[in-house]
């Protein structure tokens, strides 16, 4: 039984990850609006980046780690998430 929730765990782990944000999500075009979508979805905005006439927001997950989410500045949608180095 302990091995069979232990490798349920290490399988659903990543998955639980990605409950983030996904591609395509429009999250809006202005700081407020970005920050409470994202935070709607598990992800608290911690700064926003200009980069390549894209907008980065800055976020960490509910489990500490960092991302960074690329957002077209003109649609509002998320157009890449990545991680953060």
């Amino acid at each position: 039984m302990k091995k069979t929730l232990l490798a349920t765990a290490l399988i659903l782990s990543p998955v639980a990850a990605l409950a983030m944000p996904a591609v395509g999500d429009v999250v809006g075009t202005n700081p407020t609006d970005v920050s409470a979508a994202l935070g709607a979805k598990g992800c608290t905005v911690s700064d926003f980046e200009a980069e390549d006439g894209k907008v980065e927001a800055v976020c960490s997950d509910e489990a500490k780690m960092v991302w960074e989410v690329v957002i077209d500045p003109a649609s509002g949608a998320v157009t890449e998430i990545k991680e953060k180095d």
